[in-house]
Parts: structure tokens; sequence; C-alpha cells
């Protein structure tokens, strides 16, 4: 036999074995005979390549179906503790890691705040030291780790591992697969934070058994995963989803963004522009319940003072709400008419206070959008809320191991 054709045979197998162990994440509980049916390969193909699977620890058979008339079948799901995965979120004023199963279960995790005035250095010197603790978790735990993924803000070289611009940190080229891949020799994996909460709803939220949706990432900036046709769209260069960017005003006076232009989708929609709305009503003493608040919690504005005032009834803070949903509504109704999603999945910081942004987003998409197309989107919120960019980075390793189920040792 020559060495291609045993190079064909093994991309094949790769092929097959990926082509199983999804159907498993995705339909489990299967049994053999279900997986045949539903892949379209033969019952012997299926028996090695279920062994194969078993084997490596990415599956486990886990009961009998005794429907039907015919002798019970095992039954075999994802194996959830085919080993842990890291996840890093580095976000604009904070640092979140997580060690997981590979189902995404949080077993172990710590957030910090970050000051993005501080030196790069020290950022990063914080979150490989909040990864190191995560290690040690894990080898308490007598368990090994797949992989490390991180979830970062701005656009990334997924080939080399490098983060290529952070507007919103001002970050430039930063290698941070090399910077990683140091610790315990691990597999490192980069993204963009609303590409990798893309992948999680994917794999385990929202969008499970949907092809064509968005996922918008709101916070400090707006970024999108734009998951088509059953795979994530990367453009061109890889850096398709930079939706905050997107210059939706025009006015003889525009917003500055931290991207460098005026009048970008984002500075009227994300966490600051709320923020500034409701400080220009406490200048105009529009507001009781706030100050009360900041005074008791001895806390500045933030979001989550706001979302607890306007769970209090307070008229200003729904108001604020409400025009930054909106804004955010004239950037969705775009996306509709470009993209004609299944869904729009919102989700990161702001989606805490999603209950009162959706009508708004809503009303305003009902506005801006063709009625044949939107009339067929659902628009809802993540199924991991702020935490969508965190699990996102653990999908990340998820998504490549189902891709690769053999860069995972035999056991």
């Amino acid at each position: 036999m020559t060495s291609k054709n045993t190079a064909d045979q093994a991309f094949v197998r790769e092929k097959n074995l990926s082509s199983v162990l999804r159907v498993i994440h995705t339909e489990a509980p299967l049994s053999r005979s279900q997986l045949a049916v539903v892949t379209g390969l033969n019952k012997s193909t299926i028996s090695s390549l279920v062994e194969e699977l078993l084997s490596r620890g990415l599956i486990h058979e886990t009961g009998m179906n005794s429907a039907g008339m015919g002798r019970p079948s095992t039954l075999l799901e994802i194996n959830p503790q085919a080993g842990h995965i890291i996840g890093v979120e580095l976000g604009v004023d904070f640092v979140s890691v997580a060690l997981t199963d590979f189902l995404g279960k949080i077993l172990w995790r710590r957030t910090e705040g970050a000051d993005p005035a501080e030196a790069q250095d020290k950022t990063i010197s914080q979150t490989l030291a909040l990864v190191n603790e995560a290690l040690a978790t894990s080898r308490q735990q007598g368990d090994f780790v797949l992989g490390l993924g991180l979830a970062i803000p701005g656009t990334v070289d997924l080939k080399e591992g490098v983060l290529i611009f952070a507007p919103n940190l001002h970050w430039h080229n930063v290698p941070f697969r090399k910077i990683f891949s140091v610790l315990a020799g691990l597999k490192v994996f980069i993204e963009n934070d609303a590409n990798a909460a893309a992948i999680a709803e994917h794999l385990f939220g929202e969008a499970r058994h949907s092809d064509d949706f968005i996922f918008v990432f709101a916070g400090v900036g707006i970024g999108g995963g734009l998951f088509l046709n059953g795979q994530l769209y990367r453009g061109n260069d890889g850096y398709a989803g930079e939706i905050g960017h997107s210059p939706i005003m025009a006015e003889p006076f525009q917003n500055p963004c931290h991207c460098g232009n005026r009048g970008c989708w984002e500075t009227y929609a994300n966490q600051n522009s709320i923020v500034q709305r409701v400080q220009a009503r406490l200048e105009m003493q529009r507001s009781d319940i706030i100050p009360k608040l900041m005074t008791e919690q001895n806390t500045p504005l933030t979001i989550s003072l706001i979302k607890q005032a306007a769970d209090l009834g307070d008229q200003e803070a729904i108001d604020s709400f409400a025009e930054a949903g909106s804004a955010m509504g004239q950037g969705f109704a775009s996306l509709i008419n470009i993209f004609n999603p299944e869904k729009i999945i919102l989700g990161g910081p702001l989606s805490c206070a999603g209950n009162y942004l959706l009508p708004s987003i809503n009303e305003t998409v009902n506005k801006h959008s063709l009625p044949e197309i939107d009339q067929h989107v659902d628009i809802c919120l993540s199924t991991f809320g702020q935490d969508a960019s965190l699990i996102g980075a653990v999908a990340v390793v998820v998504d490549d191991i189902l891709s690769n189920p053999t860069h995972v040792e035999r056991r």
C-alpha cells in the first residue's frame, strides 16, 4: 500500500470519527445502530469508530435502550470526564479564568478586575497567575488538561495565535499563543470573544440546533459572531464580525470610538453609552433611587447598579436601557437585512439587562428591517449571559477536539 493511500485512509477515518463524535455530542444518547442510520456509515465501521472513541475516553456507555421489539442496545454519550479545559476571557477591565469538564461545566473559576490603563505586561502576568491556579486545581483533582482557550476582544490571527488589534484595550500584535504555551506544554487556542461565544451557543446553548445565527456580544464594545450555513464565517482575512465599528449615525457631531473613527454603532449601544445617559439624568436630578444606591453601596455608576435601580422601578434607568435598546435595534435590523439569520443572540455584560433591552430592540427592528425577513428571526438572550465568551473560550477547545478526535491520546 502506498503512503498516499495510507494518508487518504487516515484522513477518511479522522473525518468519520469527527462525524460520529459530533452526532453523539448533538443528539445523545444514541445506540450504535442509531449512529449508523444518522451518519450513513455501515455497522462494522460504526463499531470500529465507537471503540476508538471509547479508548480515547471521549465517549462512554451510559445505559440501555429497551424501546422497540429487538434486543436492548447500549446507549452512548459524550464523556464529561474526558479531561479538563481551561477557558480565559480577557475583558477590557477584568480577567476571568475557568476550569471545566469536557461538556463545559464549570468546576472552578476566578475573576479579577484589571485596569486597562495599566501596563499590558501586568495584565498578562495577572492572567498567567490565574491560569496556573487552574492548572494546580486540575492536578489536585487528578485529571489532565485537554487545552486552553483564550477569548479576546479584538481581531485575531488564528494561525499564529496573535492578537492583531484590540481597540478598547489599545493592544497591538500580542503573541498570546507563544506566551501561554509555556504552561505545562498546553495546546493553546486564541479566538475573538464574540466568535468564541457563537461557538459556545452552537455547541452547548441557545443555537445548538441552528445553522444560521448571529451572536452579538455587548459590553464595553459590540462584536459579532457570524455563524452561517453551519459554520463560523471569518471573512477573507479572518476578521469578520467587527459589527460594532459599522458607522450608523449621520449627524454633524459623531461620538468618537476607541477604534479611531466616529459614529460607530457601539458608541451608541454599549455599556458606556448607558452610563452616560444615566449620568446626564442625574445631573438634572431626575432620579432619587440611583444616588441612594450609589451612596449605600459606596460605588460609582455601573451597569449593575443601573440594573438594580431598574428592578426597583426607577423610570430613568428603565428609559436609559430602552434608548440603548433602540440603538442596538438599528444595528440588529441591518444584520437581519444582510444575513437573514434564524436567530440573533444577545450576550456579554449587557445581557444582564436583556429584559429591559429586548422590547426596544424588537420595536426598532420591526421599524427598520424588511418585514418579509424579520418576522422569521428569533431575537433572544444568550444561554450563558455574561459568561458567554468565557464558556466560548472553552468551546473553542471542545470544537477542535470534535473535529480532530485523534488529538486526544488513547487511555
